[in-house]
């Protein structure tokens, strides 16, 4: 599955109203972490069709990141029925993104 671009206008729709598990990859062009850990994304929305995979950019969609209180990025929150199930922030390898979908 491809991901999808999320923004405060979609968010609702998404996210909140999905009946798959969400991963939301908060990151930013100019982040060297959030670089390395999309390919990992990547392969994670590849191996799982039914998780739906968002990519919210924080220089484009800042009230997004500030209201779920992302201050580091890479930051990985995961929703399950329109509620936060997880976080992580930070780089971390493919097989620590699956746990946290778990």
């Amino acid at each position: 599955m491809s991901t999808t671009i999320i923004t405060k206008e979609n968010f609702q729709e998404e996210v909140l109203h999905s009946h798959q598990t969400v991963l939301i990859d908060f990151w930013a062009d100019w982040c060297g972490p959030c670089r390395m850990l999309s390919p990992i994304i990547d392969q994670v929305a590849a191996d799982h069709s039914d998780i739906k995979i968002g990519k919210v950019n924080v220089d484009e969609q800042p009230e997004l990141a500030a209201r779920f209180g992302v201050m580091s990025i890479p930051t990985l929150i995961v929703f399950r029925n329109g509620e936060k199930a997880g976080e992580s922030v930070g780089l971390i390898p493919k097989e620590q993104v699956e746990a946290l979908l778990r």
